[in-house]
């Protein structure tokens, strides 16, 4: 079920919710989150779509914030709020209201989000393109337990990872480290299973992909030794190699959603090691909602980077 609202209040929002939910027949509220998503036009549909689907495992509801650009003079002196709110099979388990912002309203869209957050439950904001340089300080982000980025929707990855650096503060993540996941599990699987002393390690990835980086950092805190930076086809990340006295433990996905992992002494096994797509992304950082700590340990990660 669809309702179109313009020029319109967050009381009228909330009001056309329960009359939603009433008409489908399910007046009760079975949500667990909000979750907020800040975007623009274009990258609304995928942006809701990731979320819906990830609704499946946290019914949620969705508030997505569209700030539209003024085209006219009435459009930057007349502020303008509409809404279309989703209820029922067309939001999948949870409820979707897309606010578009216009004229001053839009520098204000925190108060408009304040109103619609459900009572008693966290939030959560995504950023999936622009990102504020410091979410936490950001007024929707400053709502939020969970803050969302990610560094594959920017320009210039390696130096917004930086900054992210700079200002990260608890509750931040970002879907590159996510990303890392599979590659994180089989690594420690393997250094499990070898149970040896890692001397050297190599992250092979295409050039300027901040999961990569994030990576390197990562192995760099936790074995204490320096990671090379080795630039390859791609796609994403597509090798690590970790040096010891008895061998290489090498991940290899060259490609497709299988990787190789071999053990020094052991004939080579083939492994599933797919590139998720970002409604897996979504529904893993809603899993839990506390600060990640490795996340920040692999942000302000130190050690020497050479590039081949």
């Amino acid at each position: 079920m669809k309702i179109d609202l313009t020029e319109t209040t967050a009381s009228k929002i909330n009001k056309a919710l329960v009359q939603g939910r009433r008409a489908i027949g399910t007046p009760a509220v079975g949500m667990v989150l909000t979750m907020i998503i800040v975007t623009d036009e274009e990258n609304a549909y995928d942006s809701i779509k990731a979320a819906e689907d990830a609704s499946r495992e946290h019914p949620s509801r969705t508030l997505v914030v569209i700030k539209r650009h003024a085209r006219t003079l009435r459009d930057r002196t007349h502020s303008r709020l509409d809404a279309e709110i989703r209820v029922g099979s067309e939001a999948g388990t949870g409820e979707t209201v897309v606010l578009r912002l216009y004229g001053e309203v839009s520098d204000h869209a925190d108060s408009v989000v304040l109103p619609l957050l459900l009572p008693d439950a966290p939030v959560v904001v995504w950023w999936p393109v622009e990102a504020p340089e410091n979410p936490a300080e950001d007024p929707l982000g400053a709502l939020a337990q969970r803050r969302i980025t990610d560094l594959y929707a920017v320009e210039h990855p390696l130096e917004v990872l930086e900054t992210r650096a700079d200002h990260y503060a608890p509750g931040d993540t970002d879907l590159a480290w996510t990303r890392l996941t599979l590659w994180r599990s089989m690594l420690a699987a393997a250094l499990d299973q070898a149970r040896v002393e890692v001397t050297a390690a190599t992250v092979e990835a295409e050039a300027d992909n901040p999961s990569a980086e994030l990576l390197a950092r990562w192995l760099e805190a936790r074995l204490g030794v320096n990671v090379d930076r080795v630039h390859s086809p791609g796609p994403f990340v597509t090798t690590v190699r970790l040096g010891t006295a008895g061998g290489e433990i090498v991940v290899d996905r060259p490609e497709g959603p299988l990787a190789t992992l071999s053990l020094p002494g052991q004939p080579p096994r083939t492994l599933a090691l797919k590139v998720r797509p970002t409604s897996e992304l979504i529904a893993e950082e809603l899993r839990r909602l506390d600060a990640d700590d490795m996340y920040a340990v692999a942000l302000r990660g130190d050690g020497i980077k050479e590039t081949v």
